[in-house]
């Protein structure tokens, strides 16, 4: 039947007889096109396209990307570890917070921004965990065992989140976003104040562990919204360059972790010590 529509009428697609593609072509058997091109019922059988093939965001894209960041953050970190260098890690923490707030307001991503990021939390991390291992605890290996507590604590979160335990909820999203603010707030007030002296000390005594438990609860907690962010991207098939920005969110939250239990452990260690 021919169509009433003009623009359908004069398309080759809606031509008397059929699929003008196929059927204007010399057949050989029944139900199948000559010159080897498909038939409709090869075509409408075959298995669609997946997420890689439409250039959407997939797990794996995920799993890539933040080994790339992470793996920077550990090999810049151990070069700097090895350095020992006070200034190096001056320059990956200021550098860190301009480029970590940079990509947290881009629209889109970077990956060079990202890596970047990545490198100078590397510089950072590994000349904090040189001074707490050498200076501040005689030698202690105190960074290796807050590597393992942070690697426990991400692989205990993704169990719990896969399991449907803890979701991200929007209440539970309102409340967790107020309190890393407010956290973050009191964290960079302190550091002012510790520039000149007045700072309240919070990597040691029974005020440390307290706010080092504090956060390593919140950074726990966030590593659920990255989650959420990763599982909610896939499904609704968002671009793959997206997931930069995924390896940017748990870049970020395991670092914080981490330090969070270098604070805990250096101050247990410390005070078993005295």
């Amino acid at each position: 039947m021919e169509s009433n529509n003009p623009a359908l009428r004069n398309a080759p697609q809606f031509k008397r007889g059929g699929y003008a593609g196929f059927d204007a072509a010399p057949r050989g058997r029944a139900g199948t096109a000559s010159y080897g091109q498909p038939s409709l019922e090869e075509m409408y059988s075959a298995p669609s396209a997946g997420p890689a093939e439409t250039g959407r965001m997939t797990y794996d894209d995920v799993i890539m990307r933040s080994g790339m960041t992470l793996g920077t953050v550990v090999v810049v970190g151990g070069v700097s570890y090895l350095l020992g260098n006070p200034l190096l890690m001056i320059v990956g923490m200021l550098g860190g917070l301009v480029l970590g707030l940079v990509n947290s307001f881009k629209r889109e991503p970077s990956p060079a921004l990202i890596l970047a990021y990545a490198a100078l939390q590397g510089l950072f991390i590994g000349g904090l965990s040189r001074f707490i291992d050498t200076q501040y605890l005689g030698g202690s290996s105190v960074s290796l065992q807050a590597v393992i507590a942070t690697v426990a604590v991400f692989a205990v979160m993704l169990v719990l989140y896969r399991s449907g335990a803890v979701r991200a909820t929007p209440k539970f999203r309102r409340i967790l976003i107020g309190a890393v603010l407010g956290y973050a707030v009191f964290c960079l007030i302190n550091f002012v104040f510790a520039m000149f002296g007045q700072g309240l000390g919070l990597w040691s005594g029974g005020l440390g562990l307290v706010v080092g438990a504090v956060g390593a609860v919140l950074a726990s907690l966030s590593l659920v919204l990255d989650f959420d962010f990763i599982e909610t991207g896939v499904k609704n098939g968002i671009p793959a360059r997206y997931a930069w920005t995924a390896a940017f969110g748990l870049t970020v939250t395991l670092v914080w972790l981490y330090i969070e239990m270098l604070r805990i452990l250096s101050i247990i260690r410390s005070m078993a010590g005295d």
